[in-house]
């Protein structure tokens, strides 16, 4: 629509399905300078499309349902408790209630911190650039509205230094990727950490490790290299912690990922395709999955034949499942990424940089995907859709159910590793 735009002219469809695509799917890669290109109205759509990826279609609806006063069926709490990763069917409808609050508390919470910073420097249209960055950093979507004429695309890179917006920031997005059924624990267990389900510590140990081992491998490693000695020292912690944590599918940079070395942006592509914990606001193949991969990995190694953790045994269609997902999502991040190469004829690091950006849901860029033709624009598409509405998902709906195997074939061992 020609309102959409600053311009008024309207945006082209592919400009405009990239967007609607990666704002839905809470991804934050764009064609077009969000601040710049887009209208009141058409960042308002954006923000709009982000919450309903963020929170889900399912709940959306759900939501909608019970203000409008309608029964919630037995049909829509099965559909809500795969949609949450819910544990079970009961109880669904007060899980949703606490989740709507939740959210909205901490966007306003979120939106509050970062209009005592916006509004000192922006004045009115601060409290605009509070809710839009609160929105979209809870959501891990990554959108942002800080490009300016002449400098379009540069994300919070002005605010590399302050400790308000980044702890904020950096707070908003680690409680949207740590899932829904982590909240519920939270909630009724408090700091009893050993009454947590087996998930819920799965997911805080993987994200607390994913999170600081990475963090300090940027501090001691990354901006200790000459570009970075315009940064303070407290500049440099806040960087290498700000950028161990976007990758968690939010989306945000302080620092110019151009100018990162080889094995800090190969550090970065891995965090993007693992991603947050499920039901959550973030996407990637998951911290749970990873997990279940290192715990058969321990199991392999010690001789165990079953997966343990925490005093729990995992059954082995965990195991499975987990493969199956790793496998789509490395095998899709690997092939996207050679058809950009080969179309675009751009470096395959940096063409492996936007795809796993893309499956991964995260939206960190190296400036590729501006620049990128319509065949790629589709593969990114393609992408951010399989890597929000998940693997197993998408496979399901996809190939044909086989049936049950009426009997068991012969088993026979052969020789891996």
């Amino acid at each position: 629509m020609p309102i959409s735009t600053r311009d008024g002219q309207g945006a082209s469809f592919f400009d405009a399905l990239f967007t609607a695509t990666s704002a839905t799917c809470v991804t934050g890669l764009v064609v077009q300078d969000t601040a710049q290109y887009w209208s009141g109205f058409g960042q308002a759509v954006i923000i709009v499309l982000i919450q309903i990826g963020g929170m889900g279609v399912v709940t959306v609806a759900v939501a909608i349902s019970m203000l409008a006063g309608r029964r919630i069926g037995l049909k829509e709490r099965w559909v809500m408790q795969e949609s949450i990763s819910a544990p079970q069917v009961g109880g669904i409808v007060r899980r949703t209630r606490f989740i709507l609050a939740a959210m909205l508390l901490l966007e306003g919470a979120g939106a509050l911190l970062l209009a005592s910073r916006f509004c000192p420097e922006m004045g009115l249209r601060g409290i605009w650039y509070a809710v839009f960055h609160a929105i979209s950093s809870f959501c891990n979507a990554g959108f942002d509205l800080m490009g300016a004429a002449g400098t379009p695309f540069v994300s919070l890179t002005s605010y590399v230094g302050d400790p308000l917006v980044n702890l904020t920031v950096m707070g908003l997005i680690i409680l949207g990727g740590i899932g829904f059924l982590t909240w519920g624990d939270v909630r009724q267990h408090r700091w009893h950490l050993r009454a947590y389900c087996l998930q819920s510590k799965l997911v805080l140990v993987t994200t607390a490790a994913l999170i600081l081992v990475p963090a300090l491998f940027f501090f001691c490693y990354e901006f200790q290299l000459p570009q970075w000695d315009g940064l303070t020292l407290g500049e440099k912690i806040l960087g290498s912690l700000f950028q161990a944590v976007t990758p968690r599918t939010a989306g945000y940079n302080t620092v110019d990922l151009t100018q990162l070395s080889g094995p800090t942006r190969m550090i970065i592509t891995l965090l993007m395709l693992v991603g947050g914990a499920p039901g959550s606001t973030a996407g990637g193949f998951k911290v749970t999955t990873l997990a279940v991969f290192l715990l058969a990995a321990r199991a392999v190694f010690r001789r165990q034949e079953d997966l343990q953790s925490f005093g729990r045994r995992l059954p082995i269609d965990t195991l499975q499942n987990a493969a199956a997902i790793l496998m789509a999502y490395v095998g899709l991040f690997l092939l996207g990424g050679l058809a950009i190469s080969c179309v675009e004829g751009v470096a395959l690091d940096a063409a492996l940089f936007e795809t796993a950006s893309a499956i991964g849901t995260v939206g960190l860029t190296l400036g590729v995907t501006p620049e990128l033709g319509g065949v790629s624009r589709l593969i990114l598409i393609f992408l951010m859709y399989f890597g929000r509405v998940g693997g197993l998902t998408l496979i399901y709906a996809v190939l044909p159910d086989s049936g049950a195997v009426p009997a068991q074939l012969p088993q026979e061992r052969i020789t891996v590793g």
